[in-house]
């Protein structure tokens, strides 16, 4: 098990909000860096060079919306560079046009996910997801946005129309973003697990660690592909302030 902790968060994990719990935000925030930057970002490389059948998807048919996240990103993270970047923890990457999942992976803390329209539905169509939080890459390939969230209980019939409209609204320049909290007994970032084989509930007031998503939603403006963005952080829970009524 890798232990890799915050400090802090940005936001408040444990104030609840009803799905799909959507606040708008704007580019300047679109990707953060933390104090945990250096270590998530070995990890991610050590996860894509040892696993990367598991973290790493992408269909041809998403081929040029990845190139236009790669220079999104490269345009928000690292303005002014093109062939080469050198990361703030001093690490030196060479941006591989060819393989732009490959190099989200080693430019930002941030799992990518592609989803493009396919009839009615969005679609997951490519993906860098080293921190998965009890969920497989493999699953939900190619799958819309309903079989996505199966088996989360609350993403009922009514919840899956709002999300898919709320995908359809979405406007380039116009992000959103919303957070979960999740209660884990380790640390590791890296947690697949498939749908077939559901994770034990921990409750707060048992738990050692806080696992909070700051999940993000983006337009891009040529191929018109939704961005889902993950970023996540854990805490120890014995950091927290006390909860009178946690959820």
């Amino acid at each position: 098990m890798t232990i890799i902790l915050q400090n802090s968060i940005p936001f408040d994990p444990l104030t609840p909000r009803p799905l799909p719990g959507i606040q708008p935000t704007s580019l300047d925030t679109w990707l953060h860096r933390d104090d945990a930057f250096a270590a998530q970002m070995q990890h991610r490389e050590a996860l894509l060079r040892e696993r990367r059948d598991d973290v790493l998807a992408l269909d041809t048919f998403a081929e040029p919306a990845a190139q236009e996240v790669l220079d999104l990103v490269l345009q928000h993270a690292y303005p002014g560079c093109s062939d080469h970047v050198v990361r703030p923890d001093g690490k030196e990457v060479s941006v591989d046009h060819k393989n732009p999942m490959d190099t989200l992976c080693r430019l930002v803390q941030e799992d990518i996910c592609i989803l493009q329209k396919h009839g009615d539905e969005h679609v997951l169509t490519g993906a860098i997801l080293c921190f998965p939080a009890s969920w497989r890459l493999s699953e939900k390939f190619m799958r819309p946005l309903v079989d996505i969230h199966v088996p989360v209980a609350s993403y009922d019939e009514n919840i899956a129309r709002r999300v898919q409209r709320l995908f359809d609204g979405i406007q380039p320049d116009r992000p959103l973003w919303r957070f979960n909290a999740l209660w884990y007994e380790d640390a590791e970032l890296h947690q697949p697990r498939s749908e077939n084989a559901r994770r034990e509930t921990t409750t707060p007031g048992d738990a050692r660690y806080l696992r909070s998503e700051r999940q993000t939603l983006l337009r891009l403006p040529k191929t018109r592909a939704v961005v889902f963005s993950i970023h996540t952080y854990v805490l120890e829970a014995s950091s927290l302030p006390k909860m009178e009524n946690p959820a």
